[in-house]
Parts: structure tokens; C-alpha cells; sequence
């Protein structure tokens, strides 16, 4: 069922909706071109964003009982995300894949070691409400004597296009040219309250983190 993503966990916040509901298109592939007649020039692609929520991007596994960093057993970081979306198919649901890089270090590197790390996938709504979540897991292998190694990781979500595309009214208020002299020629559209709400509604996030402990989460939020 939906629910809110805590804000502690997220960097993908929509702070700047006009910013980045229009992010991350090449040029004249985008749903939504605004004319540059009052200053204003911007693509909008129905695939979503990609990002790995605050404090969710690295876990510490800590030796038993203890929470001072002369404790730290193991590092690994989310890093290196690349995303891939079907827009380019116009099929009416849209599938997005983000592929990513999992990068850790041990301090003791007697033996060889398998670390299984769970982490998630969530599909966010304007921001705030989250659609869909699966947990995972991604196993790293440490070669005798060695301290580091390294994983490759997959995630992807299926959303419906009709959800993720803008009104037609909104569409048509954003493409409007306007000139100067016209009675709202200095109102920035997405500046709007309805046009907010609308781009809010239609932009979606493909967030992956490590699915953290209560314990690891708050080892990250004190360093």
C-alpha cells in the first residue's frame, strides 16, 4: 500500500519541482517543451529519476555490541547508477532498469568471506508517497587476503505512462507562447500552484539503498 518514505531517508525530495520533474531528457526527446519566448526552456520525459535516498547509500557492519568506529568490520557503498527506461517504445506501461555498482572494504582479510546485504527498491510518487517496494539481497565475495570486492546490482520498475504524463490542460498552459506585453508574460508557469501539483503528480523516482538496521541507520546519521 502507499506510504510515506521518511524524509531522513530520501534526497530525492522534490524542492525544486520545476527543476527536477524536468530533469535528466535530451534535447526534443521530452514530453514538454516550453519556448524560450519568456525565458524558459525544458524537457520533461514520463521515465523516472533515479537517486539513492539520504543516508542509505553506504552501511558499516560493526562487530557485536559495539558502536564506536574502532568497530568497523566492513564498508560498502552504492555507487555508479545508470538507468535505461522504454520510452522510446510508447507502450502504455513504461519499464525502468537502474543497474549499479556495489563497492566494499573489509579490515580483517583472513580467509575468505561471502557478505549477503539486503537492499531495496522503492518507486516514489511526487515525492512523498511511495507506490511500490521490494527488498533484496546482493552477495560480495572476499578472496583470501584480500579487502575489497565488488558486486553488480539490478533494479527496475513498471509504471503506467497515463500516470506519468501531464494533463492535457497543464500541457497546453506550459507550451503557450507568450510575448511580451501579455497580462502573465512575467509568470513563470511551474511557478503556478496547479502546475506544481500537476508536475508532482506525474513524476515518479527509482530510489535503491541499502535496507538498514535501526542500529546502521543511526551510525550514519551520527558520522
Amino acid at each position: 500500500m502507499p506510504a510515506n518514505f521518511p524524509r531522513i531517508a530520501r534526497i530525492g525530495a522534490l524542492a525544486s519541482l520545476s527543476l527536477l520533474a524536468l530533469a535528466g531528457c535530451s534535447k526534443n526527446h521530452g514530453e514538454l517543451v516550453v519556448d524560450d519566448t519568456v525565458g524558459v526552456t525544458a524537457l520533461r520525459t514520463p521515465c523516472p529519476l533515479i537517486d539513492i535516498p539520504d543516508m542509505t547509500g553506504d552501511v558499516t557492519l560493526l562487530a557485536p555490541g559495539r558502536l564506536d568506529s574502532n568497530a568497523i568490520d566492513t564498508v560498502a557503498v552504492i555507487t555508479n547508477l545508470r538507468k535505461s527506461c522504454d520510452n522510446g517504445l510508447h507502450l502504455p506501461k513504461l519499464t525502468a532498469r537502474v543497474d549499479f555498482d556495489v563497492l566494499a572494504r573489509r579490515n580483517d582479510t583472513h580467509g575468505a568471506r561471502h557478505i549477503d546485504l539486503p537492499y531495496f527498491t522503492v518507486v516514489e510518487r511526487g515525492g512523498a508517497t511511495i507506490v511500490a517496494k521490494h527488498v533484496s539481497t546482493i552477495g560480495l565475495d572476499f578472496a583470501d587476503g584480500q579487502d575489497r570486492a565488488s558486486a553488480h546490482g539490478t533494479a527496475s520498475a513498471v509504471i503506467d505512462r497515463a500516470e506519468a504524463t501531464l494533463p492535457p490542460a497543464i500541457h497546453a498552459r506550459l507550451v503557450r507562447k507568450r510575448k511580451p506585453g501579455d497580462t502573465d508574460a512575467a509568470v513563470d508557469p511551474l511557478s503556478l500552484p496547479d502546475v506544481k501539483a500537476a508536475l508532482a503528480k506525474a513524476t515518479f523516482e527509482l530510489l535503491v539503498g541499502f535496507e538498514l538496521t535501526d542500529q546502521q541507520l543511526a551510525y550514519n546519521v551520527r558520522r
